[in-house]
């Protein structure tokens, strides 16, 4: 019956021709809907990790979506020359989505991932729910108080790019204080620096403020008397630079006291309150900045099981980057504790590491898309480097450890060809030839003053 009234209806128009072309269209159309979709690996982290593990998956039978709170790539070992005003924040910074213009089979999110549903293979973040066949965590890390949570909204510390620009204003504000001296506080308390921790991130912001000491502050600020001005390193081991050699721990040392800073070994720091830090033997430092860069944990997301975490809050994993207990979660970088017979409280927190991982964790995920063996991971120690200032630095490579200004110009090359893009390599140079010939640094803008949050009768932390 209906086919009857069907044929009545088109009975006025003839029969009914469909082109070829359309035929064919639609056979691809099904054949391409009935097939199987690609695989999702999704990346959590635009760190050094996540960028390299994304890079190499180009071209990989998979669609791989990287996620990130921030939409730039920062360069996290140069930081500390935005703190100080000898680099803007755009040269140490790219945009993510324009790393991967070319990557057909990359796409990039902005948002933050709050929980992690490894049973439902799913992310919950920011805007919406994210699915997933593969998850690598790759979030870095995070700055550890330790027991100073209490009192941390009154330190500076050195994680991100708005960190650095926080202490470059709370710097420069300190200088226009102390010059008007309206405040009524002493003027050591308003120019005194104190930086907690002797790792790379310390002694680099201890050495490129004693440059601005000698260098800049009497030029911009000639009615200062810098002499009041005292710039302390505390760190509580017996040496700074402990993850590098003896050698260069005992040269950055010196460098450091050749430029003025008075560095304090075994110094633990028993609280800071009403401006002042005080040490465990009772010293007291008055300062209204002090600069923590005494620790770090891992930025490790919630809802994987407590059986896979380990101390710092990394993550266990296994010979090929795979969280323990779960087939189709990685983790790479600071947030992954790979544990060694050489290393058995994991690898360094390190870039290098983060890189290798993620290159390696690329062909792993390759071949078991291919439903081939993975290979397990060997971290590659090419060695360790830090700068204390202009022609200072140490360099601890595999055969050899180098210091002073050879060693500077190795630091410079490796950093500015690490940098992301042509333009922040290019910028990088030109301001460190500048500031090489010069002895200045020009970028003491304060763009965003910068106010801490005083928190009345905050409680002391026990000693670290």
């Amino acid at each position: 019956m209906r086919r009857q009234t069907f044929q009545k209806r088109c009975a006025g128009f003839g029969p009914v021709r469909i082109p070829a072309t359309y035929i064919v269209y639609c056979m691809l159309n099904c054949m391409k809907m009935s097939e199987h979709p690609k695989p999702r690996i999704v990346i959590v982290g635009a760190g050094f990790g996540g960028i390299e593990l994304a890079k190499a998956l180009r071209g990989a039978p998979a669609e791989v979506l990287l996620i990130d709170r921030n939409n730039y790539h920062n360069f996290q070992p140069l930081m500390y020359q935005v703190a100080t005003g000898g680099l803007e924040p755009d040269s140490i910074a790219y945009p993510v989505r324009r790393i991967f213009r070319r990557y057909p089979n990359v796409s990039c999110r902005m948002a933050e991932v709050g929980r992690v549903d490894w049973e439902c293979n799913r992310l919950f973040t920011s805007i919406g729910t994210i699915a997933y066949d593969y998850l690598i965590l790759a979030t870095g890390s995070q700055t550890n108080y330790y027991n100073f949570e209490s009192v941390k909204d009154r330190l500076l510390t050195l994680k991100g790019l708005p960190d650095a620009l926080n202490i470059r204003s709370y710097v420069y504000q300190n200088l226009e204080k102390a010059i008007a001296n309206y405040s009524g506080e002493p003027l050591e308390e308003i120019m005194n620096v104190a930086i907690v921790g002797g790792g790379p991130a310390g002694i680099e912001l201890a050495g490129a403020l004693a440059e601005m000491k000698r260098h800049v502050i009497p030029k911009d600020f000639p009615d200062l008397d810098t002499r009041k001005m005292s710039i302390n390193l505390y760190q509580a081991g017996d040496r700074v630079l402990n993850a590098m050699s003896a050698e260069a721990s005992e040269k950055a040392l010196a460098y450091l006291q050749e430029m003025g800073v008075n560095v304090m070994l075994n110094a633990r720091v028993a609280s800071y309150e009403a401006d002042e830090v005080l040490l465990e033997d009772g010293t007291r430092f008055p300062t209204d900045t002090v600069l923590w860069t005494a620790g770090v944990k891992a930025a490790s997301p919630e809802g994987l099981p407590a059986a896979c975490q380990r101390q710092g809050g990394r993550f266990g994993v296994d010979s090929f980057n795979r969280v323990e207990g779960l087939d189709r979660v990685f983790a790479i970088g600071d947030v992954a504790s790979c544990e060694t017979k050489e290393n058995p409280r994991g690898l360094p927190m390190l870039a290098p590491v983060a890189q290798q991982q993620g290159r390696h964790l690329a062909r792993n995920l390759k071949a078991l898309l291919a439903e081939k063996p993975m290979e397990p991971f060997v971290y590659k120690d090419r060695g360790a480097m830090a700068t204390v200032g202009r022609g200072r630095a140490v360099v601890d490579l595999p055969r050899w450890n180098l210091q002073g200004s050879f060693a500077w110009f190795i630091w410079m090359g490796v950093h500015i060809y690490s940098l992301v893009g042509f333009r922040n390599k290019l910028a990088a140079l030109y301001h460190w030839a500048f500031n090489y010939l010069s002895y200045d640094r020009p970028l003491g803008l304060i763009i965003r003053p910068y106010r801490r949050n005083e928190r009345g009768g905050a409680e002391s932390g026990d000693p670290v």
